[in-house]
């Protein structure tokens, strides 16, 4: 069993190493230099309980203690740097280290006893700190519930405002984040369910290998996202709004005029930026008519033209020397996958089912 958390200590310090020679680190990745960093001294000491060595440096012991309460500050601060939902003053982030700097305070006391009394109590489970052991317990509870529940959240809130913005998601990937997420949420799972350090931290060595895995190779992710929820209440969105009645029904005429005449959808990557200079209008005053007169998120938007495009493409004589992705492609879709996920979600039937229904023919 030794030799996996050797492994995993190991991947830590790669990944660490590499981390701090990356050129024009973003703050996301100064958080996660940093998170790294804490993983692998979290490692470290786990491993030197587990083959006994900590008792040859009796003065590491307790220095773990409060670690765990880092672990969901940092998921948090990761993810909220990535989808730009950091607190508008730094210093409200501090608020979330508190804990953590409380436990380390109450435990000088602990770091002041003899070598031979701090080895004591880890031998005899704690003896004398049964209190502050059961304290400490519900809290790393709840801080792994509510870290890993406020980055879903987080995260949900993001999914939507990007699908405000593109037409196209498959580059604007949360894939890595979400498994980041719910990777950290399995482990405190184990924490909670099993109360077995040496499953625990198994966990994290997986969680260490996904981080080298996917982490290295994440997409890029839209970070310049409206605060608020894309698909939320329109009315408190737009109450400020300066579009009157008037001008967002010409707007939207102009807009149907455009898609339908032009075909923009075709383009992969079009953007709601792209399209509204095309209308000489603001973005935001573009997206306030999608959302309330199409009741639909500009990426919903779009594809929705994609979707009936193909459907006429299909419905041609002429094109059934094609296959279904070609035409999907022609139609504005980025990949198979993309296709298949939307064209399902629209018509609850993959491509291949709907291509093998009779359709009526057109010349």
């Amino acid at each position: 069993m030794g030799i996996i958390f050797v492994a995993g200590i190991g991947i830590a310090v790669l990944i660490e190493v590499l981390l701090l020679f990356k050129k024009n680190k973003s703050a996301s990745d100064r958080i996660l230099t940093v998170w790294m960093f804490l993983i692998v001294v979290h490692l470290f000491l786990f491993y030197m309980y587990f083959t006994q060595e900590i008792y040859r440096y009796p003065y590491l012991f307790g220095t773990e203690i409060p670690l765990p309460l880092l672990q969901g500050v940092f998921l948090y601060l990761y993810v909220s740097s990535l989808t730009d939902r950091r607190p508008g003053k730094s210093i409200y982030l501090l608020f979330h280290f508190i804990p953590a700097g409380a436990m380390y305070v109450y435990l000088i006391t602990f770091f002041t006893l003899p070598g031979e009394q701090k080895a004591f109590v880890y031998r005899n489970h704690g003896a004398g700190y049964e209190t502050f052991d059961s304290i400490r317990s519900y809290l790393v509870w709840f801080s792994g519930i509510f870290y890993v529940g406020w980055s879903l959240i987080l995260l949900k809130i993001h999914r939507n405002a990007i699908r405000d913005k593109f037409s196209d998601l498959d580059k604007i990937n949360l894939r890595w984040l979400r498994i980041l997420t719910y990777g950290l949420g399995c482990i405190w799972l184990l924490v909670i369910l099993f109360h077995d350090d040496t499953l625990v931290f198994t966990g994290v060595v997986g969680l260490v290998f996904v981080i080298g895995f996917f982490g290295i190779r994440q997409s890029s992710i839209f970070v310049d996202a409206p605060r608020k929820d894309a698909g939320g209440e329109q009315k408190e969105k737009y109450q400020k709004s300066g579009l009157n009645e008037d001008t967002s029904r010409e707007l939207h005429g102009a807009l149907i005029r455009l898609m339908t005449e032009e075909k923009l959808y075709r383009k992969s990557d079009l953007s709601i930026d792209e399209l509204a200079t095309k209308l000489s209008v603001h973005p935001n005053y573009l997206s306030q008519v999608i959302n309330q007169r199409e009741k639909k998120h500009f990426y919903d938007f779009v594809n929705t033209y994609r979707i009936e495009e193909f459907k006429e493409m299909l419905s041609m004589q002429k094109n059934q020397q094609f296959t279904l992705l070609s035409m999907a492609l022609d139609c504005g879709f980025s990949s198979k996958t993309s296709f298949n996920r939307y064209f399902k979600k629209v018509t609850g039937r993959t491509p291949s089912e709907y291509a093998s229904t009779p359709q009526k023919s057109a010349q």
